[in-house]
């Protein structure tokens, strides 16, 4: 949904591609408690640090666990409101991404909701 997508700075008129690039635990890189996304903007590389603990207040909520592809998708929404609100491009990480911005998100994605969207995989058993 988020991989490749286009968004448009409203103070500037510029309008920017953004690709995903790839996907990595923060603190193995920047000793960090994220999982980073990077995304390329009109070909130059911006990271952006989604916080663990939102995995596990999202995992608390629905029973269902953040997946790769969904954290792909809440990076390039935050994105993709960064540039079109005006705040954007001007930085090439984003690390105060807060668990409160993240669950915003899944909340814009409808995945607090209660039903299951098709993105989410089958909850996971509980352990015994």
């Amino acid at each position: 949904m988020y991989e490749d997508f286009h968004a448009t700075d409203p103070l500037t008129g510029q309008e920017y591609h953004c690709q995903f690039q790839c996907l990595m635990t923060g603190i193995a890189t920047r000793h960090s408690d994220t999982v980073d996304v990077k995304f390329l903007v009109n070909g130059a590389a911006m990271w952006l640090g989604l916080p663990h603990p939102a995995w596990i207040e999202f995992r608390t909520r629905t029973g269902y666990t953040i997946t790769d592809r969904m954290a792909v998708d809440l990076a390039g929404l935050y994105l993709k409101q960064a540039i079109e609100n005006g705040s954007g491009v001007d930085r090439q990480h984003w690390n105060d991404i807060t668990s409160a911005d993240v669950l915003r998100l899944c909340a814009q994605m409808h995945w607090l909701s209660g039903e299951r969207p098709a993105p989410l995989p089958a909850p996971a058993a509980a352990a015994s």
